[in-house]
């Protein structure tokens, strides 16, 4: 009994400190290096946003501008590939780290991606800062599992609490973060990664909270309002849902179109091979460049773009500044085209930045043109507001396939929580379009070609071991489902006690001296073994 009553104690004690003091550290870690993350990111698109501005008085420095972005373009494609990590927004590589599927260096990567996704911001590209906070969010959860040496069960775990805060402290919302990790980066909703995920965001944010006002920066955003987003909502009814369909199914078109147009130029930019590859950088950011000669809108993630579409209840009219003297609805519809061309081309390339934000902003804008559209045939202007940010989920769903996000998100970020039926039919509405077109997931389409371009399965060799459940072990009493196995890996077989074999399934419950045959595909047997083992405890 005494000796029971030890190793319970022991598994306790080795538990609380994985899932609790760890997630603390990564809470700590990743709050204080995203809020710094962030701050030089909002000084960063300032500051471009003004040099823009400058140059477009004085048009004679327009070819020294070009010439500086195409030099930072190409410092810029040079880090991408020596540090492939960073490739993109990075959620899909971070994703891959939390499954156990890549394995990186967490300090050339959180370095890496610090510097290159603010390298893009401050040259003026439409970079948001959300993608890369999840990863640099990732990065330190990797970090505080490696510091302290612990498993590779801990270290994936620790990589999604990670990933969790770090969005959430971009977003200043630990809600969405939590379930963007359960529903992307895991694709579970295992007891404990909600865990470790919650302690982390909670840590994370109170520390982004405490440095800001420290500082002489505001608790939200660049704005001035306690959520992301000042709009105002007035939307119920039939007649209303049916506004909000037709314009879900109008979103979710051009979300299939952004998802195809994605995966086409990424077979475009493989081709182009200046400079070792690095040239193909310099067509996003010229580009891009040239659109924000035109507008500002075009320049960052896109909060002041979003910001700038609300009406507060129809009492107001959009903020939005002309583009080149032209009506509000042709700005809007110029402003969204240049958004749906770098949008392709920052996931497509592979610019070390975020799309997360320029992702939404780009729903929302199509939100705003439809919003006003609507209103000419007959929709309550009040209603606006809320068909803006509804749109902006439902192109988001569409393109990610995470409606769960989707609805957490609108609430979230919009401090409103009324009328949740209409949100949720555009949420839907987007994701079955995504359905009918079979579209997969953005983020796990972009992970597949990571992970064949850089030939990570090719190392990989199909295993088949045997493993005994201990007694009090992590596996013991637990449902095959609520266990986080070894990436690609399958519990093929249970073998009782009595010598009988069965086939599980996700509900079936594992007892002491049973023994598990486990099948996976691994670069590394001896590492394997030791997951397992921490998993169903080590032999005598």
């Amino acid at each position: 009994m005494r000796q029971r009553l030890r190793k319970n104690l022991n598994l306790f004690i080795d538990n609380a400190f994985n899932m609790v003091a760890l997630s603390i550290l990564t809470g700590l870690f990743a709050g204080v290096t995203i809020t710094f993350y962030n701050i030089l990111m909002e000084m960063g698109e300032k500051n471009s946003a003004v040099l823009y501005s400058l140059v477009r008085e004085n048009p004679a420095f327009i070819p020294l501008l070009f010439t500086g972005v195409c030099a930072g373009a190409v410092v810029i494609g040079t880090l991408v590939r020596f540090v492939p990590m960073i490739r993109g927004s990075g959620i899909p590589q971070i994703e891959g780290a939390a499954r156990g599927i890549i394995r990186f260096k967490w300090y050339v990567t959180m370095c890496s991606m610090f510097a290159a996704s603010l390298a893009c911001v401050c040259l003026g590209y439409p970079a948001g800062a959300e993608g890369p906070s999840l990863e640099i969010g990732g990065c330190a959860g990797s970090a505080a599992a490696a510091i302290l040496k612990r498993n590779s069960l801990v270290k994936r775990l620790q990589t999604a609490s990670g990933a969790s805060a770090g969005l959430a402290v971009a977003f200043n919302a630990p809600v969405t973060g939590m379930v963007f990790a359960l529903e992307e980066a895991f694709r579970s909703f295992s007891p404990n990664v909600f865990i470790c995920s919650a302690i982390s965001v909670i840590v994370a944010l109170f520390t982004r909270n405490a440095i800001r006002p420290a500082l002489g920066f505001s608790v939200g955003f660049s704005f001035d309002n306690e959520f992301i987003f000042n709009f105002a909502f007035n939307g119920s009814g039939a007649l209303f849902c049916l506004w909000v369909a037709l314009a879900a199914v109008i979103v979710s078109f051009a979300g299939v179109a952004f998802y195809h147009s994605v995966f086409a130029a990424k077979k475009i930019f493989k081709r182009i091979t200046f400079l070792k590859g690095t040239g193909k950088y310099i067509i996003p950011f010229s580009v891009a460049c040239a659109f924000a000669l035109v507008t500002a809108y075009s320049i960052g993630g896109g909060h002041g773009f979003i910001e700038a579409l609300a009406t507060h209840g129809g009492e107001h009219t959009m903020k939005v500044e002309s583009v080149l003297g032209i009506g509000l609805i042709a700005s809007l519809i110029i402003i969204v085209i240049f958004r749906f061309v770098t949008g392709v081309m920052s996931m497509a390339c592979g610019v070390p930045c975020g799309v997360f934000i320029p992702m939404l902003a780009l729903g929302a804008g199509l939100g705003a043109i439809l919003s006003l559209l609507f209103q000419k045939a007959g929709m309550k202007a009040e209603y606006g507001d809320y068909l803006v940010i509804i749109c902006m989920a439902a192109f988001f769903t569409c393109v990610v396939k995470a409606p769960i996000t989707g609805v957490v998100m609108v609430f979230e970020l919009t401090g409103q929580f009324a009328n949740f039926l209409p949100a949720l039919l555009g949420i839907t509405v987007g994701y079955l379009i995504g359905r009918l077109f079979k579209t997969q997931p953005i983020y796990e389409k972009s992970l597949e070609g990571y992970i064949a371009e850089e030939k990570i399965y090719e190392k990989f060799k199909k295993e088949r071991v045997s493993v005994t459940i201990r007694p009090d072990s992590k596996a013991d009493g637990s449902s095959v489902r609520t266990v986080i196995w070894p990436a690609n890996g399958l519990v093929v077989a249970i073998i009782g006690a009595d010598g009988k074999e069965t086939v599980p399934d996700g509900e079936t419950v594992m007892h002491r001296g049973e023994q598990l045959i486990f099948e996976c595909e691994t670069d590394d047997l001896n590492e394997l073994m030791r997951y397992l083992y921490d998993i169903v405890g080590k032999p005598q």
